[in-house]
């Protein structure tokens, strides 16, 4: 299967290493900063000269014709970069967040369907052992009625992480540290808790990041339409470095905890009708990964190819990604609004909230 990546950042390593190890024809890389191909080839010891570059992306997909294409860039371009590989008739995995705005995210979910193409969200925690083990038990019905989960993100971003790419942190390209850094964990509360939302009701502020316009910290209660609930506590602002991402299910009936930098360890497994040895369980669906992006890219490569084989949905698709987008997009629209917000949400942007924090 023919494939190419679009944008060579901080987190093209994971997207290129997932298409080799999944054995992808590499017709093509993009980035709009010549150096930056180098930079990402050197990175993973492959010699430049080895894939055709690109600085132009729409050339790229009339040149390569692929079959697959990454979208790695500022999270902003997503949508428009999006809908162009749609257009030129490619599958696509963008990189988290799916959009900045429900209506552009409506957008790619209605291209999808016009052309019967795969369409992949980035959440990549999915694929964690931890979570692939704790979603089995959700399916089977282990917890009993679920009564409420928590996603804690505590983690630092310094100056130096927004001065080498200034879109960070600004309202048309990124959000703050929900929308960026803590969207992960988000996606997996909302998955686990049952998708479906009531209401939600928040605070954001921006503390600590002078420097950048949207939130370093979000905290929010959601209430779930099945009657269970959810807190979201997320950060940018611990000393010194990132501490924990974690997330905790309880249930009637059972109580998780997965931990580590990336809810990569679990750390609590206890049912009332599990006869697995919980410490069994905890040795054999733990990871230690060398940084806080896991080892999910790999998988989740597997699991968007076969899906255009097999003409079915991925794991992780549009409506996936929409929402998650919808749930950090309703915490932001709370916060500024002082009150409970309802769900569905039909239309709202991060471009909603510009000078929001503004002193």
């Amino acid at each position: 299967m023919k494939y190419a990546l679009i944008g060579c950042g901080r987190i093209s390593p994971n997207h290129l290493e997932a298409a080799i190890n999944n054995n992808l024809g590499i017709v093509g890389i993009c980035d709009i900063v010549p150096e930056n191909m180098d930079i990402l080839l050197n990175k993973l010891n492959i010699d430049t000269n080895k894939y055709k570059k690109f600085t132009d992306y729409k050339e790229m997909l009339e040149n390569e014709k692929p079959e697959l294409v990454a979208i790695a860039t500022e999270s902003g371009k997503h949508a428009q970069i999006a809908l162009d590989c749609l257009d030129a008739g490619c599958n696509v995995i963008i990189e988290k967040p799916i959009a900045l705005s429900l209506e552009d995210a409506d957008k790619i979910i209605e291209k999808a369907k016009e052309k019967d193409l795969v369409v992949c969200a980035n959440h990549q925690n999915r694929f964690n052992k931890s979570i692939q083990k704790i979603r089995q038990a959700v399916e089977n019905g282990e917890f009993g009625k679920m009564l409420y989960g928590t996603a804690h993100i505590r983690w630092n971003r310094g100056q130096d992480y927004y001065t080498q790419a200034p879109w960070r942190g600004t309202w048309a390209q990124d959000g703050g540290a929900l929308m960026n850094q803590c969207i992960h964990n988000i996606d997996l509360l909302r998955w686990m808790m049952g998708d479906e939302i009531d209401e939600v009701c928040a605070y954001t502020d921006n503390l600590n990041h002078d420097y950048i316009e949207a939130e370093d910290l979000g905290m929010a209660i959601v209430k779930f339409k099945n009657g269970s609930y959810g807190i979201i506590e997320g950060t940018t602002n611990i000393y010194p470095k990132n501490l924990e991402e974690t997330l905790y299910l309880f249930g009637q009936k059972g109580t998780v905890k997965a931990g580590g930098k990336s809810v990569n360890i679990i750390e609590e497994w206890i049912f009332a009708d599990n006869n697995e040895d919980a410490e069994e369980v905890k040795k054999n669906n733990s990871e230690m990964p060398k940084n806080v992006y896991g080892f999910g890219h790999t998988p989740l490569y597997k699991d968007v190819i076969n899906a255009i084989e097999t003409h079915t949905k991925p794991l992780i698709d549009a409506e996936a990604g929409r929402r998650a987008l919808e749930l950090v997009l309703a915490i932001y629209k709370s916060a500024a609004e002082g009150k409970p917000v309802k769900l569905p949400l039909t239309k709202c942007s991060t471009m909603d909230f510009v000078g929001r924090f503004d002193k």
